[in-house]
């Protein structure tokens, strides 16, 4: 009887995810969580979608001349502003940004470079900003602004470290590209022999690059989604997306900015394709989410408990601790982690 006491009390701890009705039933890969009230989407077929009373209602906000390309991550910097990144080869990969909400957008960038392919971006703040690509002539390219996108630049390849054969950056969730502080960013690699993590403490001029012991040897496995709670912790999620119901090596956590990666104590159920902590959570506390459920860790990612078996692509969490993911169909899911 204190036993079952006990469990029960565990349980009606545990949060569960609240299906939102978002409008679309199109495939959403973006997501941004501006606080428990907003947060915006994106997907395919120029989909965006955003939301201003907590989920209550979404609108759907067309971006002009987009309707037919694959909206991967969207960056909001709070109700008004945000970017949203296409990808696909060429002139395929692109970036918008709107200023009243979504009511206009305005084409920022369009990759000139026909072997190029955009996969992520992320800002530092609203007018500082970088996007990473996959390798062209063995190098990942990057392009960045510091004038709220009016322009972006190529950064010189000669500060990114070589590829290895089959490397790229998997463009599943938005996060496999993170920033921090005014000069720190991240992003994750797979499809090659390892799996691995860039960081430049510069912006994007310079980089290093280190190996991590998530999954990797396939096209389909490697870092799918990366985040930093600080200059010194952060976390590698990912694995084989074919196989998104199997165990495997699919988290690693670093403790030194990033420069070595060990696996924990426990693993991810199976593939997770966006990993992110919770800002109120001391760095203990972490969400991940992939096709196959979502878990949650509460001690730094050394131990994960299943939050449910709903399947989602995308994972961003508000400072005020809620959570919002999208994925198949149109699904949107919120979370209370307060």
């Amino acid at each position: 009887m204190i036993l079952a006491t006990i469990l029960s009390a565990l349980l009606s701890q545990q949060p569960a995810w609240q299906p939102q009705a978002g409008g679309t039933t199109e495939r959403l890969r973006g997501v941004s969580a501006v606080s428990a009230d907003v947060a915006w989407a994106s997907g395919n077929n120029g989909t965006v979608i955003r939301t201003a009373d907590g989920g209550k209602t979404w609108a759907r906000l067309p971006v002009g001349g987009a309707e037919s390309l694959d909206f991967r991550d969207i960056e909001a910097c709070g109700a008004s502003i945000a970017y949203v990144l296409s990808i696909g080869p060429g002139d395929r990969s692109r970036i918008y940004k709107t200023t009243d909400g979504g009511k206009s957008w305005t084409l920022q960038f369009t990759n000139p470079d026909p072997k190029a392919f955009y996969d992520a971006i992320a800002f530092w703040d609203v007018n500082n900003g970088i996007a990473v690509g996959d390798p062209v002539d063995g190098r990942f390219t990057v392009v960045r602004t510091n004038d709220g996108g009016a322009t972006w630049t190529t950064v010189d390849p000669a500060g990114m470290p070589p590829a290895l054969e089959g490397d790229g950056a998997f463009a599943a969730s938005g996060t496999i590209l993170v920033t921090l502080g005014r000069n720190d960013a991240w992003f994750g690699s797979g499809g090659g022999a390892r799996a691995r993590v860039f960081h430049t403490r510069n912006r994007g001029t310079t980089w290093t690059v280190a190996e991590t012991p998530v999954a990797a040897g396939t096209a389909s496995a490697g870092v799918f989604s990366i985040a930093f709670f600080d200059q010194s912790h952060g976390i590698a999620a990912g694995g084989d997306y074919r196989k998104e119901r199997e165990p495997g090596d699919n988290v690693a956590l670093s403790s030194d900015g990033g420069a070595t990666w060990t696996l924990p104590a426990a693993r991810l159920r199976s593939f997770r394709s966006a990993v992110a902590y919770v800002p109120s959570g001391r760095g203990e506390t972490l969400l991940a989410v992939g096709p196959g459920g979502s878990d949650i860790s509460r001690d730094g990612g050394r131990t994960w408990s299943p939050v449910g078996d709903e399947g989602f692509h995308a994972l961003g969490i508000a400072p005020d601790g809620t959570a919002w993911a999208v994925g198949e169909k149109g699904a949107v899911g919120k979370l209370e982690l307060r």
